[in-house]
């Protein structure tokens, strides 16, 4: 499915307690393929730092239930600079189609720094649009999102299952790069994220691995959970 010239896919999450996610994760580990990116069963670390603008547009178009809305981050994986990339995630109600670029540790110190020119005249829209949303919407990093993610593959329909472990937020700096970089936890009881992602449709045989019902589901940001966490902590 195309929307304004973006592939969509659906995009289905839900909170679910410990042991129910040690019973999915057996479930779904003995029928579809661990990601080739995990650097062991637990899978593997994520970090972003997220962009906002002035009006701080990502969170609270997110909080009023806005249509179509999108948010900027920028994303390294196991905390290293090996692989860096700036990503535009676009939301259509219960659609979601994300853009990536890869970065180079040079031009990302360059971005912190406000040195962003060069973005300007880039082949790619998505970078261009970056540069025009820093440079006009005033936008700049917000907070910086950790987490550990767990994910299965099925071919059929691109099926995408994730467990996302360990949300944290930054509450001081937001250099993603510190391996020590202060960081607090953002959900309460041992909850874990899970997030189902699919093109046309959800084979019967994956929906039955997974056994949730529609009325389980929860309108999920980490960004929005973990940017709200960092400001109340600063309170």
């Amino acid at each position: 499915m195309q929307f304004a010239g973006k592939k969509l896919r659906h995009e289905m999450k839900y909170y679910i307690h410990y042991h129910e996610a040690l019973a999915l994760r057996n479930r779904v580990g003995s029928a579809l393929t661990l990601d080739k990116n995990s650097i062991g069963r637990e899978g593997y670390h994520i970090r972003s730092l997220y962009f906002d603008n002035m009006h701080e547009s990502a969170l609270l178009d997110k909080n009023n239930g806005i249509f179509e809305r999108k948010k900027y981050r920028i994303r390294i994986y196991n905390k290293s600079d090996r692989v860096i990339k700036l990503e535009r995630k676009s939301k259509y109600h219960d659609y979601i189609a994300k853009e990536s670029a890869s970065m180079s540790r040079e031009q990302f110190d360059r971005v912190i720094n406000g040195d962003i020119d060069f973005m300007r005249d880039s082949e790619l829209p998505l970078v261009r649009d970056f540069y025009i949303d820093c440079k006009h919407g005033y936008m700049k990093p917000g907070v910086v999102v950790d987490y550990v993610r767990e994910a299965y593959i099925y071919p059929v329909s691109d099926v995408r299952i994730t467990f996302d472990k360990s949300l944290k937020a930054s509450i001081q700096s937001l250099d993603i790069f510190d391996v020590n970089l202060p960081m607090v936890e953002s959900i309460e009881g041992p909850k874990t994220i899970l997030e189902v992602k699919y093109n046309q449709f959800l084979p019967d045989f994956v929906y039955g691995l997974i056994q949730m019902s529609e009325h389980n589901r929860s309108t999920i940001s980490k960004y929005v959970i973990c940017r709200e966490r960092r400001k109340s902590y600063a309170d």
